[in-house]
């Protein structure tokens, strides 16, 4: 064999080679992980609960010396919404919360805060299922008059005892006025609002009524008490021994100071344990 038929040949074997190794590289798969948000979204359970403190509970004493003791307290509450928000919502803004990411419970409640023993756990609005996990670090909720049962027509309606001396009185107090309040995160001995896969969380109303009547173990001039009108006040419309009042009435019977005051006392009620809300009342 000749050199020239020898080099063709190696030639030809290279070539070959080169378009083989070109060939393989084109034919080899190239493969890439896609992972979508809904595979990786998770969701668990967030419950929703309201609570008069041991104000309700376990009766306390006015800022002006009233034993009052509670035997119903009804709360109509609807439109419960959880949020997430970033930043976290300041009630002090004055604001609605804004944020897309929000739960809300889809149902109208009338509760019972004085419902059960002293030591009962606050009472139970309702639960969601599957909402995305994270913390709920902002709630609001609306109180509305009730289309029936006992609180029928009332957003708050108080049914107590009032003491004072050898004075003893049935006490029904109505309020029929609609508030929106609008809560940032839950302030007390634990944080809640966190919802994870394993845990469920929880969010809480808190009503706190010595806002009406103020609280006998604090200082007179206290924050609480001054803004307080006390129970004096109700013992004055004293009818029989008993006091059956709403706003409509208590617009004429009280002086218009007191009921002023009254009026701008009710917003205050509504909190997330002590943290505070901004409240719009809705006249409707």
């Amino acid at each position: 064999m000749s050199n020239k038929t020898l080099l063709f040949i190696m030639f030809l074997f290279t070539l070959s080679f080169v378009f083989a190794s070109c060939g393989s590289k084109e034919t080899t798969p190239i493969t890439e992980e896609v992972t979508s948000d809904t595979e990786l979204a998770t969701t668990g359970q967030l419950s929703f609960a309201a609570n008069g403190e041991d104000f309700v509970r376990k009766g306390f004493v006015s800022s002006d010396g009233w034993e009052i003791t509670f035997h119903h307290v009804y709360l109509t509450i609807t439109d419960v919404t959880a949020y997430q928000t970033d930043p976290p919502y300041d009630p002090h803004s004055n604001e609605e919360i804004t944020s897309d990411s929000k739960v809300k419970l889809n149902t109208t409640v009338t509760v019972d805060l004085a419902e059960g023993e002293n030591n009962a756990a606050p009472i139970s609005v309702g639960v969601i299922e599957n909402v995305s996990t994270g913390h709920y670090n902002a709630l609001s909720w609306k109180l509305v008059p009730a289309g029936s049962g006992l609180s029928e027509g009332y957003s708050i309606l108080i049914e107590a005892q009032a003491s004072k001396g050898d004075q003893s009185y049935n006490v029904t107090l109505g309020f029929e006025d609609s508030y929106r309040y609008y809560a940032g995160e839950f302030v007390g001995d634990t944080r809640k609002g966190f919802v994870t896969e394993e845990t469920p969380g929880d969010l809480e109303m808190t009503f706190h009524f010595d806002h009406i009547f103020g609280d006998f173990t604090q200082p007179s001039d206290s924050d609480l008490n001054v803004m307080a009108i006390g129970f004096e006040p109700f013992a004055g419309l004293m009818q029989e021994g008993t006091v059956y009042e709403d706003l409509a009435s208590l617009s004429q019977a009280l002086p218009e100071e007191t009921y002023e005051k009254l009026l701008e006392v009710l917003p205050t009620l509504g909190h997330t344990g002590e943290g505070h809300c901004f409240c719009t009342v809705i006249h409707e």
